[in-house]
């Protein structure tokens, strides 16, 4: 517990700056979070880092977190021209080395489009709003902390034992109705729009989300039979496993439009 702690208040020492710093230094950052998290996945698929596959896939990830130094208007393009070029390319690759198979390339242009597009909503929102990409974070800790603290003390309903046995509906429920009275307080002082309780309910499905996020991270961890994405993070696991919830979140706002 101890290392976990002192784990977080170093990383949230150097990680909370650059986004307060923003500009390119965040950009640098994210795009090598998204590399390095997709090269946790390699490692969970058993792909070899300096594979074809892998050096593709993690070239692919990075332009599309570079690709907020695009104009706003060709970034989707860049989007969909860099995860056909990744997939066409692996194909070819495939007919030449044939272990390659269909899902694996499935697999892999999946997991790259995922944080890809993580990454950059995450880039793109501190570039348009730090303060709602602020009250997002809020909302994904306070939800964490909350459904830990909470499961730990009254949790008795298994949420998804076949994925995550120690989550409880219990721990679940407070965690979102821990972060629902962060988002409240917050949108009480730093209103985000004329529709204060329109605001709030989205925070309410982004607590929801989150947790959805974090079942998915061990769902994929299961399949894989792995315990943690990776070991960057002492007390933590990896990059995917600390991001979890917040990649998921992030997505979910690129498809509103809200990023």
């Amino acid at each position: 517990m101890l290392t976990r702690i002192l784990t977080a208040i170093i990383a949230l020492g150097l990680f909370v700056p650059i986004v307060l710093i923003g500009s390119w230094p965040l950009v640098i950052v994210m795009t090598s979070i998204a590399v390095i998290g997709l090269s946790e996945f390699h490692k969970m698929k058993k792909i070899t880092i300096t594979s074809a596959p892998a050096i593709l896939s993690l070239i692919g990830v990075a332009l599309m977190v570079l690709s907020v130094y695009f104009p706003v208007l060709f970034a989707v393009e860049v989007f969909t021209r860099t995860v056909s070029l990744v997939m066409v390319l692996l194909f070819l690759y495939s007919i030449a080395f044939t272990q390659l198979t269909t899902q694996d390339i499935g697999e892999i242009v999946l997991i790259m489009t995922y944080i890809g597009i993580g990454f950059y909503s995450f880039v793109t929102l501190r570039f348009n709003n730090l303060s709602l990409l602020i009250l997002v974070l809020l909302v994904i800790w306070a939800t964490d902390t909350g459904a830990y603290l909470i499961g730990r003390k009254i949790g008795r309903t298994k949420l998804a034992p076949n994925i995550s046995p120690n989550k409880t509906v219990e721990g679940s429920i407070g965690g979102t109705i821990v972060a629902s009275i962060v988002a409240f307080v917050y949108l009480f002082y730093f209103s985000q729009s004329d529709f204060l309780w329109a605001t709030f309910a989205l925070m309410v499905i982004i607590s929801i989300t989150g947790q959805i996020g974090d079942l998915l991270e061990s769902k994929i961890k299961r399949e894989y039979h792995t315990k943690d994405s990776g070991k960057l993070l002492p007390g933590h696991g990896g990059i995917l496993d600390r991001f979890d919830s917040l990649l998921l979140v992030l997505n979910v706002l690129f498809i509103l439009g809200i990023v």
